[in-house]
């Protein structure tokens, strides 16, 4: 059956319709327009704005559990639920830095997952371990390697229908590892890195456009040596996500970076949990404990964020000075963008799935409107 969500500033991605209406039918959007068909349901948004739903390419866990430490179709339920709570509709878990054994258990919930429940669950985000200890961060000393080809054979052939990106430090690899991992289809992302500008430059040219939290875990701007970071700022078509949360870089360096990346700056949230009520957490040589609202471990260092994609949204708009549109795109189509999903999501257009989030004028209120197929019900 046929519905229409009415009197609505719509924020399509493309542009701002005001007074529009979309129409939506078994979870699909069906059109975008202004006229408001007759004889068909109607939810009237009485003036508000929406959007697409939010969309986390890089979340360690939900309210309860934390993936890398259960693997499990249970913990991904939780990151789906939690993360409706707080605006996102599409969801990429993060397996940090594990054993091999962990990563195929994890890549296989995600399947399992995916097979029963067709919702937001878009595939995997595998954040290590073929990271340089060097910039491991929060990562296990004991869990971070170099890359053999068996060991990455096997996970592209596990993975490759499942694992959407992979966070690698691309100088702890040979050529003929990094092509496979090219050629596999996944989308790379350079972090946990200590690469020079002009290393960064050659890994750029061959095809990587994506970066893992800017700024964080990688070589630093500076005047005689750019770094990894300078090498992001260059580059015109390197994606750059950032931790929004005030504590993983300064609003300022944020700023500047938006200014440098535009439709390339995306937010992501994470979260080691959502919702702040995970107090203490340890598994495997991490540990986290909740510090002013922020996770730190034993030694004081960040350990994962605990913001949400909503809370990075308001937080664009609060302090980036940027306009509601442009804060909303940074959570909707610029991340589909940079994982090549530009063409089924982020944006409300025809053939998209009904997710969305509706928000007043200053993004101080944001709820999720979810029709889409496998979601629960209508979330308000």
């Amino acid at each position: 059956m046929e519905k229409a969500i009415i009197n609505a500033t719509i924020h399509t991605g493309d542009e701002i319709i005001d007074n529009g209406a979309i129409i939506i039918k078994n979870g699909i959007i069906l059109s975008v327009q202004k006229e408001i068909p007759t004889d068909i349901e109607t939810i009237d948004l009485q003036g508000k704005h929406v959007a697409a739903g939010f969309i986390d390419i890089q979340i360690n866990g939900g309210e309860k559990f934390y993936f890398s430490q259960t693997p499990t179709e249970e913990t991904i339920q939780d990151i789906y639920d939690s993360s409706l709570k707080y605006g996102t509709t599409q969801v990429l878990p993060c397996l940090i830095s594990s054993s091999k054994e962990t990563i195929l258990q994890g890549i296989e919930a995600v399947r399992n997952y995916r097979e029963k429940y067709d919702n937001g669950v878009i595939g995997m985000h595998l954040e290590g371990p073929f990271l340089n200890p060097l910039k491991r961060g929060a990562h296990s000393i004991h869990q971070v390697r170099k890359p053999t080809n068996a060991e990455l054979e096997e996970i592209i052939r596990h993975g490759k229908d499942v694992i959407k990106v992979i966070t690698i430090a691309p100088e702890c690899f040979t050529d003929e590892q990094l092509n496979m991992l090219l050629e596999s289809g996944i989308v790379i992302s350079v972090g946990h890195s200590t690469v020079t500008y002009k290393e960064a430059q050659v890994y750029f040219s061959k095809g990587i456009k994506l970066v893992t939290h800017l700024f964080n875990a990688m070589t630093q701007f500076g005047h005689r040596e750019p770094g990894l970071v300078g090498a992001c700022f260059e580059n015109e078509n390197v994606f750059t996500p950032i931790i929004l949360d005030g504590a993983h870089c300064d609003y300022a360096a944020a700023k500047l970076a938006y200014k440098l990346k535009k439709e390339k700056f995306f937010l992501i949230s994470d979260a080691t949990f959502l919702g702040r009520k995970v107090a203490n957490f340890n598994w495997d040589n991490f540990d986290a404990h909740l510090d002013n609202g922020f996770y730190r471990n034993g030694d004081g260092n960040l350990a994962g964020a605990t913001i949400s994609m909503q809370e990075a949204v308001q937080n664009a708009y609060n302090h980036l000075d940027v306009s509601v549109d442009e804060a909303i795109r940074m959570a909707t189509s610029n991340v589909a963008k940079a994982i090549g999903l530009e063409n089924k999501f982020g944006k409300i257009k025809p053939g998209f799935p009904a997710s969305f989030v509706e928000f007043n004028a200053d993004l101080s209120k944001i709820e999720v409107l979810n029709f889409s197929k496998g979601s629960t019900n209508f979330t308000k």
